[in-house]
């Protein structure tokens, strides 16, 4: 019987233990963002990564926030942010009037990372400011954006009041109970690398094809060669009689330049016209002589 007993309440103890594990994230499939370790602001059933959302209505430069709603974050190829928030509450919103009227400032602000238990203290904030006035007349509609970096921390929160004037116009206060947010997140985008790995692959089969044909290696002399030494002999031989004529022909001039024929005037007769021609002849080794005709 007492081992019956046992029995019931050992299987309650490890169904504790189990859950307990899984409350921590012991041996879960959740993993990556914000560097955190397990069970730190993390939402074991939709692996979403808590972040509260504060505010303040305060005037002075010393801002006292509370609590406006948890920011749900769940990381991945196609992360998400959703926000949950709470009504304001009467005080709440005599406190935003106030400041409206006045021209202060809304404050909000998040945690860079979930703190760890017993961390709060010494956590670190984003925060970003708005005009409550503008605030005020669109009636509690804005805008957040988040800004993470590549290790999932929160760099940078923006928030825009739509459609942001301050005109001084009335609003209700039906019309300041519940917020309309929408929410973004902004991850940076991976810068474009190089393809070296293309790259080297594309030089190797250069090599390898070059191995294959050393035909293509050969320079265009080294491939054509056996077309230009005939080409540049027949112009060399063709244009050796060119040139032993062009020497005969000036010697055949200068030879001709033996004889000469000079004019000669004589006494001029009224209506005849007389041309006389002198013929000189040089013989071998003696004087020149002349006959006039």
């Amino acid at each position: 019987m007492a081992a019956r007993r046992e029995a019931p309440a050992l299987a309650l103890t490890l169904l504790a233990a189990a859950a307990a594990e899984a409350a921590l994230g012991g041996g879960g499939s959740c993993r990556g963002g914000l560097g955190l370790r397990p069970g730190e602001g993390r939402d074991t059933e939709t692996c979403a990564l808590t972040l509260t959302l504060e505010h303040s209505f305060e005037l002075d430069d010393s801002p006292r926030f509370c609590k406006r709603g948890t920011l749900a974050w769940t990381p991945g190829p196609e992360p998400g942010l959703t926000l949950a928030q709470k009504q304001l509450s009467e005080d709440e919103r005599n406190q935003l009037r106030e400041v409206a009227a006045r021209d202060g400032l809304y404050r909000v602000r998040i945690p860079r990372k979930p703190p760890a238990p017993g961390e709060e203290s010494s956590t670190e904030y984003v925060t970003s400011f708005v005009r409550a006035c503008a605030l005020v007349e669109s009636h509690l509609s804005d805008q957040l954006t988040v800004h993470v970096d590549v290790a999932g921390n929160v760099v940078a929160l923006g928030v825009v009041a739509v459609p942001g004037t301050c005109r001084g116009a009335e609003v209700e206060d039906v019309d300041l109970e519940l917020f309309n947010t929408s929410v973004a997140l902004r991850q940076p985008l991976p810068a474009a690398t190089p393809e070296t790995a293309a790259f080297i692959r594309h030089l190797e089969q250069e090599q390898a094809q070059r191995a294959k044909n050393p035909q293509e290696q050969k320079s265009f002399f080294a491939k054509y060669w056996m077309y230009i030494i005939p080409i540049v002999l027949f112009l060399m031989m063709s244009g050796a009689p060119d040139a032993g004529g062009g020497q005969g022909g000036g010697t055949g001039g200068g030879g001709g330049r033996g004889g000469q024929v000079r004019p000669m005037r004589g006494p001029a007769t009224p209506g005849v016209g007389v041309r006389r021609a002198v013929h000189t002849r040089v013989p071998a080794g003696g004087r020149p002589t002349g006959r006039g005709v």
